[in-house]
């Protein structure tokens, strides 16, 4: 018979899981920044800039004001210095590099065309020449991004700057190629793997599928603590049927233990090392692709709280803004904050606050409090407050 566990008590150990709890450090280095991004097993990468691009965020979140540089040199400078790299986990991630042998499969996959958009996947048949000619190029000229292909073709005039992309993209879903850099304009700048990827990760060895997919849901489920076989499954973008045998077996083993909790229509699986905290003593702004909310039927379950991000709907349908942050406090999410960072008056615009029913009365004060935090983070003088809602 699976152990019973309260709600209360799922969302504590889902909060400690993902590394909310514990005061935040005075001075954060790139060991910090290594072990949050090691906990998580990705940072989901996203473009848009209004307050500050989401890849940074979660860092922030749990560890308060560090220096975005380390992020930047651990993705993206000396390959000496390189601690993680880009591919396609849930959604465009940055990754551990540890992780790479684990996510070999799903290159092969995209390799043999049976993975990747649907528009890409021509390139590994019967247009795999012309991706192969644009694989030779990087080959020989080194790093190249898809505007360096001449008015969006390359050299030989052959491809539409459509195809062009769509082949690198397909090179890059089966690991041919990978991210060297990011231009100012966050253009990916794509380079052979081989002179990205250390040495030493490409030597370690590949394991079988099956055992890759009881990895990667072993970290999912390190990294949300208790959770159900979707949630697991979602983390990674895996397929149900092998989601499920990763489950099954990692149950076989201990590793997972079934649980039900209380108002949850479905079992859930606890990790055996998740911690069983008491009480969370948290305060944090979520990026809209932070992990603990990423997946919003989960963000449901475990806060009852509905969450979308309103980026995509026209600006008379929003309901709660453009670009909104839940705010995390304690063990609760009590309020949503529109958030814009107006650099050119060095503000940080926190246009809108909607309160959650039955948020603290402290909620505004330790929302100002964490307003200053970012602002300061992101190098703004002031914080303007506007509308608080209901």
């Amino acid at each position: 018979m699976s152990e019973q566990l309260s709600l209360a008590q799922a969302r504590r150990i889902a909060l400690t899981a993902q590394g909310f709890g514990p005061s935040r450090p005075p001075r954060i280095g790139q060991g910090h920044l290594a072990r949050t991004i090691d906990r998580l097993s990705l940072h989901q990468i996203d473009s848009v800039n209004v307050l500050v691009r989401a890849h940074y965020l979660p860092a922030f979140s749990r560890l308060g004001r560090y220096d975005c540089a380390l992020l930047d040199r651990a993705a993206w400078g000396r390959k000496s210095a390189r601690r993680l790299f880009e591919y396609w986990a849930h959604e465009a991630s940055l990754l551990p590099l540890a992780l790479h042998p684990l996510l070999r499969w799903r290159m092969a996959e995209a390799d043999r065309g049976e993975a990747g958009w649907n528009g890409m996947r021509i390139f590994a048949g019967e247009r795999r020449a012309e991706a192969e000619a644009i694989l030779a190029r990087i080959t020989a000229e080194g790093p190249l991004a898809a505007s360096d292909f001449e008015h969006g073709k390359s050299r030989s005039g052959w491809w539409a700057w459509g195809d062009t992309k769509r082949a690198l993209e397909w090179l890059f879903w089966a690991g041919h190629i990978t991210t060297a850099t990011r231009r100012r304009s966050f253009e990916r700048v794509y380079d052979l793997t081989e002179r990205v990827i250390p040495a030493s990760i490409l030597a370690l060895p590949t394991p079988p599928r099956g055992e890759a997919h009881r990895a990667l849901i072993d970290r999912a489920a390190r990294a949300h603590g208790i959770a159900t076989t979707t949630d697991l499954r979602d983390y990674f973008r895996l397929a149900p049927a092998d989601a499920s045998a990763a489950v099954a077996a990692l149950a076989e083993e201990g590793v997972l233990m079934p649980v039900t909790i209380k108002g949850w229509s479905h079992p859930a699986w606890l990790h055996r090392d998740a911690k069983r905290p008491r009480r969370v003593r948290a305060a944090a702004l979520l990026a809209p692709f932070d992990p603990l909310v990423w997946e919003r039927s989960r963000t449901e379950r475990l806060f009852d709280f509905r969450y979308r991000i309103e980026i995509y709907t026209p600006a008379e349908k929003r309901v709660h803004g453009y670009y909104v942050l839940p705010f995390l406090l304690d063990d609760r999410i009590v309020a949503r904050v529109d958030l814009k960072a107006d650099r050119q008056a060095s503000t940080l615009l926190a246009r809108s606050v909607h309160l959650e029913p039955g948020a603290p009365p402290d909620t505004l004060e330790r929302l100002t409090v964490e307003l200053r935090h970012m602002a300061d983070w992101l190098g703004l003088d002031t914080v303007a407050l506007g509308a608080v809602l209901p």
